[in-house]
């Protein structure tokens, strides 16, 4: 990724559309992606706890304030979209080309991988011994190898029949196959982008997905095509891929008003939902996600020149953040926890719509983020820190050496603490605290004074053996404190 963040205004006017350029290019990270990750994350949450509070999709009968969360799909639609932006990044600044595919391939596979596998297993126990999604086929082990070799799209029930039918264990799943279609087409991508440009490949992936749409209805072979690998993302992701050429684009275009043009495409799309109705929008998704892709495509090119900066303080602020930092995880991992606490504990007990949506939100969304938190901590931040087996293993090893090492270190150095006020009592740690009027200690202020006019200091008690081979010990050199006397046999 790149870093886009607001650099210091250089020292003559002339020199900056240079220094722009320069900062523009250079490796880093977007700022804005992460909390755009975490959001879309979180609105899939929102999405299937809505459709339990609220059945009876495609129709909605929520309220006004709650209908827009009916359009999930349009958070996978922006995941797809910043996805071929992501991916589209290191490719811009060199040619629109991978420095190595194979490399391009191990690290798509380490970063999607482990995390994906770890979900499965959570899913599918989560639905063989918790609680299954009601009315859905139980997965089974034929769901195992589908799902793991991520061709779910192409085998899964209801799209295929026949011996490799397969169960669902995560509902949330199809997306991640299609994500990894897209990864496989991503260097033919790029060499369309290398031999035409990439407005013409993204044309040219519009062309063939549109005529799969208006054929699809006619043609048994492509109307399979439209239900199974949902071709409308390719359009998302490609549009990605384009935007992602602002990197590296001159100051003319990225002086754009790219937020705008987002904003002026957005209009027509939300405008063309409230007519048309939620029923129309459910069963027009495919339309309805191309029309989507000129303003995503604005958006993230508006995102990644810095503007609007409010929009992008905020996206770069702790909160969405944070989320980011786990949106992977959260999307694996949501649906199980949410079919359990949804089917298990609320319906049924509250009442239908905004009490279900409001109980179910209070409980799933604190739960769902903290139980990704933990999830990312073990099965997804560690691969990507860390690109490869063996580094993976030497950093696991030296956490492991530097608990070992801790451990005991905490242990001695509350045991030298010990030792200290045992050896030196409380003119060796420091001056003894103020004792109330009366106690035993204030008592005392009364008894003998020395000559100087001060009170004597009775001498303290021979230590016992115990805290004399204790004193043996070496340990640091304590100074003594202020009216301490040379000797241990008192000041009088």
């Amino acid at each position: 990724m790149t870093d886009i963040r607001e650099h210091p205004p250089p020292a003559t006017a002339s020199a900056a559309p240079a220094a722009r350029a320069m900062a523009a290019t250079r490796p880093g990270r977007v700022v804005g992606l992460d909390g755009i990750r975490g959001l879309a994350a979180l609105f899939v949450v929102l999405n299937h706890i809505f459709d339990r509070a609220w059945p009876g999709y495609p129709a909605n009968p929520a309220p006004f304030w709650a209908a827009w969360m009916t359009y999930g799909r349009g958070a996978v639609v922006m995941f797809i979209a910043l996805s071929g932006f992501s991916l589209g990044l290191g490719p811009a600044r060199s040619g629109w080309r991978f420095k190595s595919i194979a490399t391009y391939a191990h690290r798509r596979a380490w970063r999607i991988l482990p995390p994906y596998w770890a979900a499965l297993g959570f899913s599918l126990v989560m639905t063989w011994y918790v609680l299954a999604q009601p009315g859905w086929p139980l997965p089974n082990g034929k769901s195992v190898v589908v799902y793991g070799l991520l061709v779910q799209d192409a085998f899964s029930q209801g799209h295929h029949g026949g011996f490799w039918s397969a169960g669902s264990p995560n509902r949330a799943f199809w997306s991640i196959a299609i994500e990894a279609q897209l990864y496989v087409l991503l260097p033919l991508l790029l060499l369309l982008v290398r031999r035409v440009s990439a407005r013409a490949m993204v044309g040219l992936v519009a062309a063939i997905v549109v005529t799969i749409g208006l054929l699809g209805p006619h043609v048994p072979l492509m109307n399979s095509a439209l239900v199974k690998f949902i071709p409308d993302l390719a359009v998302l992701f490609a549009v990605g891929l384009l935007a992602a050429g602002i990197v590296t684009a001159g100051e003319h275009t990225r002086s754009r008003p790219w937020a705008g043009y987002a904003l002026a495409a957005t209009v027509p799309v939300i405008a063309l939902m409230v007519v048309k109705g939620s029923t129309w929008s459910s069963l027009n998704l495919f339309w309805l996600d191309l029309a989507w892709a000129p303003a995503v495509g604005c958006f993230l090119a508006a995102i990644a020149t810095s503007r609007p900066r409010p929009v992008v303080r905020f996206l770069d602020s702790r909160l969405p953040r944070s989320l980011g930092s786990c949106s992977y995880s959260l999307y694996l991992t949501h649906m199980p926890i949410v079919i359990a606490v949804s089917y298990g504990l609320v319906l049924g007990r509250v009442a239908t719509g905004t009490p279900t949506f409001f109980v179910l939100a209070a409980i799933l969304l604190p739960v769902t983020v903290c139980f990704a938190r933990l999830f990312a901590a073990v099965f997804e931040l560690p691969f990507q820190r860390h690109r490869g087996w063996i580094v993976l293993r030497q950093a696991m090893s030296a956490r492991l050496w530097q608990l070992r090492r801790t451990g005991p270190a905490v242990v001695a150095g509350r045991w030298r603490g010990a030792r200290r006020v045992l050896n030196g009592g409380w003119s060796r740690v420091g001056r003894a605290p103020a004792r109330p009027p009366g106690s035993a200690s204030a008592s005392r202020a009364s008894g003998p004074r020395n000559q100087a006019g001060g009170r004597c200091r009775p001498a303290r008690p021979r230590p016992v053996a115990g805290r004399a081979r204790l004193a043996s010990r070496p340990g640091p050199p304590v100074q003594p404190g202020p009216g301490d006397s040379a000797t241990r046999s008192g000041s009088c």
